[in-house]
């Protein structure tokens, strides 16, 4: 199966068992696909705006951490108290050998993750929120995990924040109170190669 059909195959997943199996089987090509045939670059975008706002010292989650491309580019800058979460154990396997995080948790998005109320400076979710992937009500406890004034960055497909209820969700977090918007870039191409005419944006919130 070539990586562009691996793209859509993961996309379409029909439960959370299928999601894990299929980025189980995907682990060990994983960083050179996206690399090779999609030129990703959402992990490197996404990287710029977080060292914007967060200071280095900062204990920070990586929600989605896949295979740790993000960790990789996090050490990289600096920061060195990074931890990683993701659903798939083949996964954080490879995130594993890369040596760039502080612990490595295996966790759902969307359900109840366990860490302690306001455990990070900032959180840190690259690629997850996308078509078939964690819902919208993931943003909950990716908030509730991040102390007040600390940071939850994000990247999202404007078509999955305008349908799959992330609009809402986003709205109805910052009416009552649980953060602020601080930036959303411009809708920007992160894999020119593989899906040019798939955009994404990154949104960075303080948590209140």
């Amino acid at each position: 199966m070539d990586s562009e059909n691996k793209v859509q195959w993961v996309y379409a997943s029909q439960n959370e068992d299928e999601l894990t199996e299929r980025y189980d089987e995907w682990a060990k090509t994983y960083d050179r696909d996206l690399a090779e045939d999609f030129a990703y670059r959402g992990p490197q975008i996404a990287a710029d705006y977080f060292e914007k706002y967060v200071p280095k010292d900062a204990r920070v989650l990586d929600a989605g951490a896949g295979t740790g491309i993000v960790g990789q580019l996090l050490n990289a800058a600096g920061y060195a108290n990074v931890e990683a979460m993701d659903m798939s154990p083949g996964m954080l396997e490879q995130a594993r050998a890369k040596n760039v995080y502080r612990a490595l948790h295996r966790k759902t998005m969307g359900q109840p993750l366990g860490f302690d109320t306001g455990a990070y400076d900032a959180v840190i979710c690259v690629g997850t929120l996308t078509v078939g992937h964690a819902p919208a009500s993931s943003l909950d406890e990716l908030v509730r995990v991040t102390r007040p004034g600390g940071y939850v960055i994000f990247t999202l497909r404007p078509d999955v924040y305008e349908k799959d209820g992330f609009k809402e969700k986003q709205s109805a977090l910052e009416e009552a109170g649980k953060w602020e918007l601080v930036e959303a870039c411009d809708p920007i191409q992160i894999m020119p190669k593989g899906e040019p005419d798939v955009y994404h944006q990154v949104w960075v919130y303080r948590v209140r």
